[in-house]
């Protein structure tokens, strides 16, 4: 809608068209028509979508070529006022087109001049003297101008090119800042969190022994003709184990990383982490596409510890996929970094969870604890590298880690 409102520059133009034919000595049929198709062209081409290409500029500047040829034909040839109307195709070509165009554009404009000069001696006019270096003036000033729009336009370019590279750097700089600002929030949660979970992680595991070693004696001294007290106390003894479980998870997920580093293949480590995943999925393999750079990289990490966080991201995109759904994992090497991107086709990730989503104890499972994307973003933290998601409703999420390289 909005192309279709009138501009400041339409204006101008209609009314410089306008003063042209108002000035005209002849005020001819043929003149006023010329100058008016000039007018809509000038006007009407930046409006049409299909002639702001290459090829649209390439036919908007050979059409304004040919009417300033025939306005200068109409008006009196080789001595018509109207020779600086060549400068519009010129100047049109130099500010959209390359050197080679402006080149091209201006020497046509010459030619088109020239071309009324045949005509002129057909018709018994002679041209010598002062009046031929006229002719030379007017000729060369069409390459002159042209070029000069050229380098202008040129100059312009080169600045719009370096404002969109410093607009690009600048926003850039600006997610990796935000994603550090999260990292930093992560981290000073993490730190509390752990100093919280061991304090009461040990403070927990005396009454939970205690409770543990009570339910066994009650099972043994409980007469067997009594279900609903063995019941009862079974029941106490596997919630005691869970929480004892969780605990130990909590005390993992508390404890400083101790890593083992070693030269480390990623695509191998991701296979043993897939072979893992299929022996823990009876029936059909897991619908899994791999691929995976042959030329990547070994980095430097701790084997074991990495591949849980791959096990733990393969196994959750497997989880949030459809049955017909294919997990697809990727890995690449960029910038002196090694990229494994594991891709699901599920659900997708809501826009305000995507910042908690790395965070302990926050799940959108069912009956989840929330620690296993947490130990992950701890891990690859470790490693010197970085953990992040992309998501979209409807369409799946991608978990992308990044490592540093190996030398």
């Amino acid at each position: 809608m909005r192309r279709l409102l009138p501009r400041t520059q339409d204006l101008v133009w209609l009314l410089l068209f306008s003063a042209l034919a108002w000035v005209s000595p002849t005020r001819g049929t043929a003149e006023i028509e010329v100058l008016g198709l000039l007018a809509v062209v000038q006007v009407a081409a930046p409006r049409i979508r299909a002639l702001n290409t290459r090829r649209g500029n390439l036919t908007v500047i050979s059409l304004k070529l040919l009417l300033g040829f025939l306005l200068i034909g109409v008006t009196g040839g080789i001595a018509s006022s109207y020779y600086l109307i060549l400068l519009l195709p010129a100047v049109s070509a130099a500010t959209t087109l390359g050197a080679g165009g402006t080149a091209l554009y201006s020497a046509l404009a010459c030619l088109a001049y020239l071309a009324f000069i045949p005509v002129a001696n057909v018709l018994g006019y002679t041209l010598e003297g002062l009046y031929l270096r006229e002719l030379s003036l007017r000729v060369i000033f069409l390459p002159v101008v042209s070029y000069l729009t050229y380098g202008l336009a040129e100059s312009n370019r080169s600045a719009a090119q370096r404002a969109q590279a410093a607009a690009d750097e600048l926003a850039e700089a600006n997610r990796r800042l935000l994603e550090a600002e999260a990292g930093m929030r992560r981290s000073e949660r993490l730190a509390a969190l752990g100093q919280l979970t061991a304090g009461l992680a040990h403070e927990l595991r005396n009454p939970l022994g205690t409770m543990k070693a009570s339910a066994e004696i009650l099972l043994k001294r409980i007469d067997p003709a009594e279900e609903i007290p063995r019941e009862m106390a079974g029941y106490i003894a596997s919630e005691v184990d869970r929480t004892n479980s969780l605990i130990t998870r909590f005390l993992d997920f508390a404890r400083p990383v101790q890593l083992r580093m070693a030269p480390v293949d990623v695509n191998a480590l991701l296979d043993r982490a897939v072979e893992y995943l299929s022996r823990q999925s009876p029936g059909a393999p897991p619908p899994l596409h791999k691929n995976y750079d042959p030329a990547l990289p070994l980095i430097s990490g701790d084997a074991e510890l990495l591949e849980r966080v791959f096990f733990n991201l393969v196994q959750n995109a497997l989880q949030a996929s459809p049955e017909d759904g294919t997990v697809t994992i990727k890995t690449r090497h960029a910038g002196g970094v090694v990229e494994v991107a594991v891709l699901d086709r599920g659900a997708g990730i809501r826009t305000e969870d995507l910042e908690q989503i790395f965070n302990p104890f926050f799940t959108t499972k069912p009956g989840g604890v929330g620690l296993g994307l947490a130990i992950c973003a701890k891990i690859v933290d470790e490693h010197g590298g970085g953990i992040r998601v992309e998501s979209e409703l409807g369409r799946g999420s991608t978990f992308l880690v990044t490592l540093p390289a190996g030398r």
